[in-house]
């Protein structure tokens, strides 16, 4: 952005929901905050329109929040958070994995990154699959997709999911100790477009083989 917003602007994204991001304007005011790269529109219906990390860092300067730490885009997705700001994927296990409000909106606005990667490089511009980006990065993209759907990750003595790669190609293994949770990361990993097969360990433990889906 070369120049701050006008003051027009700068009421739609004060007004912006905290914690989504979720704006409201006319089709023009809409259109520019995107040209800005302070907001992009939702590539499902009714596609509505969210602040980028650039949009929420001038929310939060704007009302005097605390700024939190947020991706400018997935481009990251692996290990803890870093206070370069960059986002990092919770493949479970890190130390300092707390859950808190910052974490859950970083989480909303890398996965809403990634499906706006879907659509613009899978075949028609299909959002409900992986992409190729994501097939790239296996382990993280899956750990991404569980934290979305509001799943935690392992850390500490806090039980968790763990996401981890595989001898197998285009596959990772997701681990929780809890059966009900454990099935609930299948689910979220179904819904993300993930195909899903449970197994049986050495130990009669139970865990997840999931690999992206192509068609």
């Amino acid at each position: 952005m070369t120049r701050p917003p006008t003051a027009a602007q700068a009421r739609i994204i004060g007004a912006a929901d905290p914690e989504t991001g979720r704006i409201t304007g006319s089709s023009a005011q809409l259109a520019r905050l995107v040209v800005l790269k302070l907001a992009f529109r939702h590539p499902r219906p009714p596609h509505a329109h969210f602040l980028t990390p650039q949009g929420h860092r001038l929310r939060e300067a704007a009302s005097g929040e605390q700024p939190a730490a947020a991706p400018s885009a997935p481009t990251a997705l692996s290990g803890p958070s870093a206070p370069d700001g960059v986002f990092r994927a919770r493949l479970g296990g890190e130390p300092d994995a707390g859950l808190s409000p910052a974490r859950a909106r970083e989480v909303r606005t890398a996965w809403q990154g990634l499906l706006e990667i879907r659509r613009m490089t899978n075949p028609g511009g299909a959002v409900d699959r992986p992409c190729a980006w994501e097939r790239g990065r296996l382990a993280e993209s899956a750990a991404l997709a569980l934290e979305a759907s509001g799943a935690a990750p392992a850390s500490g003595e806090r039980p968790g999911y763990r996401v981890a790669s595989t001898p197998q190609p285009e596959a990772v293994a997701v681990r929780h100790p809890d059966a009900a949770a454990l099935a609930a990361c299948g689910a979220a990993l179904k819904a993300a477009g993930w195909q899903v097969s449970e197994h049986t360990g050495a130990r009669a433990e139970r865990w997840l083989l999931a690999s992206p889906r192509r068609a």
